[in-house]
């Protein structure tokens, strides 16, 4: 007899069959209801046991945690809750579970224990549901760029360039760290390190991706990255997944074009496939929100917030139209923003870009024509030599969820760029090297994954939306 999975035990129409199902138990009541989960779905199968047709010694070992494998009949469920049941007529206990040790109870954990027991946290519904909807997104991200002719390309992870210019960049070396060897200056020789050079972890797949783009058209990244910065706030992780496509001849009209596409379809395939966590998930947020202030309360809730995106088109607003936008809104004369808006050329906070989110403009934003003092090297000049080609794509309830560019693909003002910020053209000849063969127009953007998982979960935390989060003085697991 073939194992079926309960999902799809629930979504059998056929009763009155001899089924055989494994899982964990979630709760044991008086000896004979078992809810059993396999992982499959975020609902459980309620197993009832005669508990006379089998030995108490073997019922004493089903606890909450213990892995058994059943056989029985599916029925018509006699109680509330479920359409079906199994009438178990053979139990298996295949691993115990000790009740006195076992941290997942059935009862409410907090987040924080819950991360101090990150191996067994997706034993809950709420992280059960979080990383089956991640793994959704992830397959959706794939389907994307495969059905519109993007290539998949893996980039380094070894690198010995920042491509952001952070110099937050976590170090990789094979030297001895307590006697390295010494430049006759007295710095460390890295040209005796493994790589005869300094390298790090990346912190972006961008640039190399750009190198494939100049010569398969249409590529696509999506792997770990890295940084370095000394932050423990709740947006914050020290590695990450970063997807990042790049196209060769598209502008920032396309790129703009293709971000609200992409985001509508990933978000549109787990409003689609994944309802049952999303409704749970939705419910989650409510309840929690139900013991906040009126004003601390989100405006929308879960589902309402996804669909916001998926079927509202983007306003696309220059920066400066954004600028004076803030400045003369109510929250700025009034100074309840914490980061007064004062004049052009300041760095949007969350704030800001909600405010024109969900206050303003009431659907998703794409801001774009940035200040070029505030956006990376390699982001195209505009004719007035004060702003750049940079767009980033606003969401509600979490602000900056997208950050993209037409590239600069003029060597010339390329060099000039990089000489500003005293990037060393050594460092990136290859770089250059794109601008000097075939150069062309070509666009691309970021999107953080854990944010995407964020704001698709409504969960508060980075923490929670990675399977072993890695953070300052945090590398458990």
């Amino acid at each position: 007899m073939t194992t079926k999975t309960v999902a799809e035990l629930l979504s059998q129409d056929i009763t009155l069959q001899d089924v055989t199902v494994k899982g964990w138990v979630r709760t044991f009541r008086a000896n004979r209801f078992i809810a059993l989960n396999d992982g499959s779905t975020i609902n459980n199968i309620q197993c009832v046991v005669d508990f006379e047709n089998f030995d108490e010694a073997l019922l004493k070992r089903i606890t909450t945690g213990a892995a058994i494998h059943i056989k029985g009949e599916l029925v018509e469920s006699q109680g509330k809750g479920q359409s079906v049941e199994i009438q178990v007529k053979e139990l298996e206990v295949l691993g115990d579970s000790d009740p006195e040790t076992y941290p997942i109870q059935p009862k409410k954990h907090t987040f924080e224990f819950l991360r101090e027991n990150a191996h067994l946290r997706t034993r809950t519904n709420t992280f059960s549901a979080v990383m089956r909807l991640r793994s959704s997104l992830s397959f959706a991200i794939h389907k994307y760029f495969n059905e519109n002719g993007f290539y998949y390309m893996h980039t380094p992870i070894i690198t010995g360039s920042d491509a952001e210019g952070a110099g937050e960049m976590f170090r990789v070396s094979t030297l001895d760290p307590k006697n390295p060897p010494l430049t006759e200056d007295g710095d460390v020789n890295y040209k005796e390190d493994f790589f005869g050079k300094e390298t790090n972890l990346t912190v972006s797949g961008q640039l190399e991706a750009e190198t494939f783009a100049m010569s398969l058209g249409k590529v696509y990244t999506f792997g770990p990255t890295f940084r370095a910065e000394n932050s423990n706030t709740s947006r914050h992780l020290a590695e990450f997944w970063m997807i990042e496509p790049e196209v060769a001849f598209m502008d920032l009209a396309g790129n703009m074009d293709l971000a609200e596409d992409f985001l509508k379809s990933v978000l549109g395939y787990v409003l689609e496939n994944n309802k049952e966590d999303l409704e749970f998930l939705d419910k989650r947020l409510q309840d929690a929100e139900k013991t906040l202030p009126q004003a601390e309360r989100s405006p929308m809730n879960l589902l309402d917030k996804i669909k916001f995106v998926v079927e509202n088109n983007f306003k696309r607003v220059s920066y400066t139209e954004a600028i004076d936008i803030l400045r003369n809104s109510k929250p700025n004369k009034k100074k309840k923003f914490k980061y007064i808006i004062e004049e052009w050329g300041a760095d949007l906070q969350s704030e800001h870009e909600r405010y024109l989110v969900e206050k303003h403009f009431k659907c998703p934003v794409i801001l774009f024509d940035y200040p070029a003092n505030i956006k990376a090297f390699y982001m195209r000049l505009n004719e007035d030599g004060k702003t750049v080609r940079a767009m980033d794509i606003l969401f509600p309830g979490i602000g900056e969820m997208v950050g993209g560019s037409q590239r600069e693909e003029r060597l010339e003002v390329l060099k000039e760029k990089m000489k500003a910020l005293d990037i060393p053209e050594e460092e990136l000849w290859w770089y250059l090297d794109l601008r000097k063969y075939g150069t062309a127009v070509h666009s691309g953007f970021g999107l953080g994954f854990e944010r995407l998982v964020m704001f698709a979960t409504g969960m508060g935390n980075i923490r929670d939306v990675i399977p072993y989060p890695r953070t300052p003085q945090n590398a458990e697991f």
